[in-house]
């Protein structure tokens, strides 16, 4: 089993289509194990975002993700990471495909409604910075052997 995490982005609740995204995910046999709707306060978004200081988009990335509610949702499954990422789909507006959840809901690359770890260091530093140890509650799915 693998762990990683997934941010909808501000917007996002006012669009009514976390159940959705969390339908996906939950179609594609992963598990939610952590989920919570919080505002990003700035010394937190700087640290998640700290790869990306110095990049011209940086600035309006830092004040587009603190700029009102997002969900963190901590996902586990049998390569979560990869599969998150797929159903995600590409970050660029013109290269998402419809399915996917930026090919069926982003409208500007710049706010692509949707963040999911690259790798498991990644995902590791994300569900730390993002959850405590008993924020994230991990379950047996009793359908395991179906799928």
């Amino acid at each position: 089993m693998q762990r990683t995490f997934a941010m909808l982005k501000p917007g996002v609740l006012q669009r009514r289509i976390i159940g959705d995204v969390l339908s996906r995910f939950e179609r594609k046999g992963l598990n939610i194990i952590g989920l919570k709707v919080m505002v990003i306060p700035p010394l937190l978004a700087t640290t998640h975002y700290a790869e990306h200081k110095g990049k011209s988009f940086y600035n309006d990335l830092i004040e587009y993700i603190t700029s009102g509610a997002v969900v963190a949702i901590a996902v586990e499954g049998d390569e979560a990471i990869q599969l998150v990422r797929r159903l995600c789909g590409p970050t660029a507006v013109c290269e998402s495909l419809p399915g996917t959840i930026r090919g069926d809901y982003c409208l500007h690359t710049n706010h692509n409604i949707i963040h999911s770890s690259d790798s498991p260091e990644s995902a590791a530093r994300e569900l730390r910075l993002f959850f405590q140890p008993n924020e994230m509650v991990p379950w047996q799915d009793g359908n395991e052997q179906w799928m």
